[in-house]
């Protein structure tokens, strides 16, 4: 015996709605992308040409291709047509692959990823599911939408700039000697800019012209042989020169392009060549990428940025900013892992904006171990007189404080240091264990009082039952969110170019993964 089955029976249409399960993704989506008020859908709104598809359903569908580990503009157009959780969300609308891909790109849909996340935040205090006791922060690098090999490297940039500012300054200077060209006048007496070089171009092309006029005048072979003998050297030099004006202008863009960053990609030119985890090839190649910080708690994500520098240790300050503005206020304690452990990262949390850092600085494990607390050539080990002001080395020697150093990095950023001067390490028996300094000097000890207490500081936070709960929290808080949006989702790579529209994408795969884990909850 056999279901009953027949094609040719008409069967009326009924609400999409009943076949959905009770607790499909579809219906948080839609309650999601309803609770953001009406004003930041005001700016899609159009009051000429053809009505446009309500930016609502848009963000709704595109919202469910996500969760669905689908990308693709394409893709999400079929899944309209054949998806029951889609053809309900549109309603019956089938918006082309084209409608999609602008919407997802939108100018305003930045706005309205960020009140998805404010919402999505209000619904998990509502529903108790997050304490906003601490945040967690961590960072990844995804790939860029980028070709393989379109680096651009800053090094070779600026010394092949380099090489043609020499050149064309040593053929400028002959060309004045040989009272070739009148001098012209210089900015800058250390390079010629492109207005510069064209007006050396212009000048070489009055002097070729000219020698041209003399040859087509002259009859007699052997003045013209002489002339054009003369004029070969002149417009060698303008071919040179205007080769120069083209590469300058390509090396000052780079350079631009490039601002702080030590790569970009031609194809992607917001995207920075970094080194992946997925190195299937094992041989260290880098590939053109961005940095994805995100901030949750109890495994949602509560905000998130996008940086095109790899390392993690200067997007901390920035990123806390942006969650300031953009999202909600810092609760009690940041946390996160020791890459983002630094003086400047410290001064910024615990000074401007009084929180707590529960964040291991990148010597913490190796100074808790017994054979670097026993180790006698390690200064934090040194016996330090307060009274005196004075260290004693591990040959009985004093160290005397000398002066104030101070320094500032490529950030800005100042650090004093206290410089200590041994009495004299002349002879001393172990002093190729304690440094590396010429026999001439002796040994000098730098000590950063503000560090050292940030550091006493963060030792003793990570020390306490309660802090330490919290700390050891993180790798079960923020990593398995990264490993839910690479691994589960599939999202290994962007779909668009540009840091804003790359921005938009990451925002829209985030609120995916919250929406997959937050269905799921109750399953």
């Amino acid at each position: 015996m056999f279901k009953y089955y027949n094609m040719n029976q008409l069967v009326l249409p009924i609400d999409l709605e009943v076949i959905l399960q009770e607790n499909d993704i579809a219906y948080h989506i839609h309650h999601l992308v309803e609770s953001i008020p009406d004003e930041a859908f005001a700016p899609f709104y159009k009051e000429t040409g053809c009505p446009s598809y309500h930016p609502r359903m848009m963000l709704k569908i595109i919202l469910c291709g996500y969760t669905q580990s689908v990308f693709s503009g394409r893709r999400i157009e079929d899944l309209t047509k054949d998806s029951i959780r889609m053809m309900w969300l549109a309603q019956g609308y089938e918006p082309s692959y084209r409608t999609i891909n602008r919407f997802r790109v939108h100018p305003q849909m930045q706005e309205l990823i960020r009140q998805c996340f404010v919402q999505f935040r209000c619904q998990l205090i509502e529903e108790k599911l997050i304490d906003e006791k601490a945040v967690f922060i961590d960072g990844t690098k995804i790939e860029a939408n980028a070709n393989k090999f379109t680096f651009v490297w800053k090094k070779s940039i600026e010394k092949h700039h380099a090489n043609l500012i020499k050149k064309s300054n040593e053929v400028y200077d002959r060309l004045l000697e040989e009272q070739v060209l009148p001098a012209i006048e210089r900015e800058n007496e250390e390079e010629l800019s492109v207005e510069e070089l064209k007006e050396v171009a212009s000048s070489l092309e009055k002097v070729v012209d000219d020698y041209s006029t003399k040859i087509e005048a002259s009859e007699d072979p052997v003045e013209r042989k002489r002339l054009r003998s003369e004029r070969k050297t002149p417009k060698q030099i303008l071919k040179q020169v205007n080769d120069w004006i083209a590469r300058k202008e390509k090396y000052q863009n780079d350079l631009e392009i490039l601002q702080n960053r030590n790569s970009y990609s031609k194809t992607d030119h917001d995207a920075t060549f970094m080194r992946m985890k997925d190195d299937y090839m094992k041989n260290g190649q880098l590939k053109a990428g961005y940095n994805i910080q995100i901030a949750t708690e109890n495994q949602f994500t509560l905000a998130y940025d996008v940086f095109p520098n790899p390392t993690d240790t200067k997007t901390l300050t920035p990123f806390l900013d942006t969650i300031e503005e953009r999202y909600f206020d810092l609760p009690e304690y940041i946390v996160a892992d020791a890459g983002y452990g630094s003086e400047p990262n410290y001064d910024d949390i615990m000074i401007k904006r009084e929180r707590t850092p529960l964040i291991k600085y990148g010597m913490y494990e190796k100074e808790q171990k017994k054979k670097y607390k026993d180790d006698p050539f390690k200064p934090s080990n040194w016996i330090y007189d307060e009274v005196n002001d004075t260290y004693i080395c591990p040959n009985q020697k004093t160290l005397s404080f000398k002066f104030v150093s101070t320094r500032k990095d490529s950030s800005g950023f100042v650090r004093q240091f206290k410089v200590y001067e041994c009495e004299d390490c002349t002879g001393c028996p172990i002093r190729h264990l304690c440094t590396k300094a010429k026999e001439s000097t002796n040994r000098r000890l730098r000590i950063n009082l503000k560090w050292e207490q940030q550091k006493a500081y963060v030792q003793q936070k990570l020390s306490e039952p309660e802090t330490a709960e919290i700390y050891h929290q993180r790798k079960i808080d923020v990593e398995p969110v990264f490993g839910f949006l690479k691994a589960i989702l599939g999202f290994t790579r962007f779909s668009v170019r540009g840091k804003f529209k790359v921005k938009i994408e990451m925002g829209i795969a985030l609120m995916a993964t919250n929406l997959r884990k937050y269905a799921l909850r109750g399953v």
